[in-house]
């Protein structure tokens, strides 16, 4: 499925193409993590929000952010067990 840049879509259509659960789609949504505009009751996401979110560059991000995060905790373990 090609995602168009201007489109507006729903959380199911985003949950179809990124083939996450509902419950997953609206911690990415809190967290900030997918940038969404509530409309009512309702979410709906820009095309290139998703696209941003797919990009390779956000990949990135996100994994430096998690390896960082890692060894903060990994240290912690390992002062704890030389104690």
């Amino acid at each position: 499925m090609e995602i168009n840049p201007r489109e507006v879509y729903t959380t199911e259509e985003t949950q179809k193409i990124l083939k996450i659960s509902t419950s997953t789609m609206m911690r990415l949504i809190k967290k900030g993590i997918i940038r969404a505009a509530k409309v009512g009751k309702q979410y709906r996401i820009l095309g290139k929000e998703l696209l941003r979110l797919v990009s390779p560059e956000l990949e990135d991000k996100v994994g430096k952010v998690y390896g960082k995060g890692r060894e903060w905790v990994h240290r912690g373990v390992d002062e704890q067990s030389t104690e």
